[in-house]
């Protein structure tokens, strides 16, 4: 029907985008385009989707028997990353999570090979973590911290090995237990207890 009859429906319709602003149309023709390039691409989108899962179940295979490690021992914890980050999480809720954060620290600091480095490291974690009224100070007795204070005059990839020690017994004999007990890590551990009764019944 042409749009020159009378109390034609089109004519009023023609009008109507004729009234559009410019940068209107401009849009709807942008999207007009974009739309047009989703829909010829459905494989892709596909191959994708397909691909995210497959990836994703195969962390959590992984990721299951790891989680149920952790109980095993913290030394079991610790190699895990992913272990390191949840016990992090934990350590946050108890406002402690600078005895990890220090731990980690120090494992970093032994990877230092330059001496020049390893000084100025060395002082910014005695300031951040050891030392007295220390922005985040570590939980150590008096002793430790002034041994770890003598280290620093001639620093070496050693100097808070028995500052470290000791905030790693901490956290292994009082953290640790509190962690595996945590809804957080027995939620986590039932998961990954009924993703490997899956995984074996289908095998």
């Amino acid at each position: 029907m042409s749009c020159w009859m009378p109390r034609c429906p089109a004519l009023s319709m023609c009008r109507g985008v004729a009234a559009l602003p410019i940068t209107c149309l401009e849009r709807a023709k942008d999207l007009k385009t974009r739309l047009g390039i989703l829909l010829h691409k459905p494989e892709l989108g596909h191959k994708t989707g397909s691909s995210s899962k497959l990836q994703l179940g195969s962390r959590h295979r992984d990721s299951s028997q790891e989680v149920l490690e952790w109980r095993e021992s913290f030394d079991q914890l610790l190699k895990s990353k992913s272990g390191v980050n949840a016990f992090h999480t934990f350590l946050k809720t108890e406002f402690s999570e600078e005895n990890l954060d220090f731990w980690l620290a120090c494992e970093d600091f032994k990877k230092t090979r330059s001496k020049t480095k390893l000084a100025s490291k060395a002082n910014r974690i005695f300031e951040e973590f050891v030392q007295s009224e220390a922005p985040r100070e570590v939980n150590i007795d008096h002793e430790t911290r002034e041994i770890t204070r003598k280290n620093l005059s001639g620093a070496t990839s050693a100097c808070f090995n028995e500052a470290q020690a000791k905030t790693r017994t901490l956290m292994e004999k009082d953290s640790y237990p509190r962690f595996l007990k945590s809804a957080s890590y027995q939620d986590m551990s039932r998961q990954a207890a009924s993703r490997g009764t899956s995984k074996r019944s289908h095998t």
